[in-house]
């Protein structure tokens, strides 16, 4: 099979696409013929091994662990292992197998079935592969960390790449008043996936107005933690999902003693969270947004892409 690999870290430029063995599925594995995946920015830092924190998390200290990078797919399911009781040869599938050894950018991979979930009938390939990390983080960051509540006022800084666009809609669908904060190129596109109020970040600094907010969601980390709480309700909730130093270290410091709160996210792949997105998925209540597609020889293209901080919505590998 074709594979994207890596031996070293470094720039996506090490990144090399080889023939490889095809992976021999184990008793509880599923094997699955890859359609499609996605690029995060959680895949660009293994491969680049940066901040060198992602390298203390049991990723390899001095070269990566994993051989073959991606924690996102969509595709169908070839064969099962004799213990597998969820899917059968045929069954459309995607998940996020960062938990389990990687293997995204290449045209197969055998996983534990705890890891896979059925593909919405209402999406294609390539928009369930954006789906899996980014949706969940959303979630998490906004339900778990943020204990977002019906009619509270959300604020989603970076509201137009991959995590901001499955945010906005996730925070609509939980009832939220949703503020999302882009560039000027991308005020429609925010609109149009149902957010309330929109903020031109060119033209308007959120966090010198005199609006406030019950949660912030922070995807970009461009201004200090000390300006976003300013903007929080008493009550309110700061929640980084851009990697954050201050809120991550700091974030129980930074709390106040009347209420407001600032953490960061770690982001938990689990398949109860994965079930959760594919019913908003198939209400039609979340629609994965995809700036760009790069065939599979491509994924270093796609990460610099992704790195140059101009990107919309999800970036999308294709076989």
């Amino acid at each position: 099979m074709k594979a994207i690999v890596h031996t070293k870290y470094g720039s996506p430029d090490f990144l090399k696409l080889k023939e490889m063995e095809k992976p021999v599925p184990g008793d509880g594995d599923v094997f699955v013929k890859i359609q499609a995946a996605s690029i995060n920015y959680g895949d660009k830092a293994l491969v680049k091994g940066e901040p060198f924190l992602v390298r203390l998390m049991g990723y390899g200290l001095l070269k990566p662990k994993h051989a073959i990078p991606g924690g996102d797919i969509a595709g169908r399911v070839e064969a099962v292992g004799s213990s597998v009781t969820q899917f059968q040869p045929g069954d459309t599938v995607f998940g996020d197998i960062g938990e389990c050894g990687f293997g995204a950018y290449a045209e197969y991979v055998a996983v534990p079935e705890d890891a896979l979930v059925l593909k919405p009938d209402n999406l294609t390939f390539e928009e369930a592969a954006a789906v899996p990390q980014a949706a969940v983080v959303a979630l998490q960051g906004l339900r778990d960390k943020g204990q977002i509540q019906p009619g509270q006022k959300v604020l989603i800084n970076g509201a137009s790449g991959g995590v901001g666009t499955f945010a906005v809609q996730i925070a609509k669908a939980l009832g939220a008043e949703v503020t999302a904060v882009c560039s000027t190129k991308n005020l429609d596109l925010v609109r149009s996936i149902g957010a309330d109020h929109v903020i031109d970040y060119n033209q308007e600094d959120f966090t010198k107005s005199e609006q406030r907010y019950d949660i912030i969601f922070d995807i970009v980390a461009n201004h200090s933690v000390s300006d976003y709480m300013r903007v929080l309700t008493p009550q309110g909730n700061y929640v980084a999902c851009a990697f954050n130093a201050t809120s991550l270290f700091l974030g129980p410091f930074l709390s106040k003693k009347d209420g407001k709160k600032a953490s960061s996210l770690v982001h938990k792949p689990n398949r109860k969270d994965l079930v959760f997105m594919k019913e908003l998925l198939e209400a039609g209540q979340v629609v994965p947004v995809i700036g760009k597609r790069f065939p599979l020889g491509e994924v270093a293209d796609g990460m610099r892409w992704l790195e140059n901080g101009r990107h919309r919505g999800k970036v999308v590998i294709t076989m």
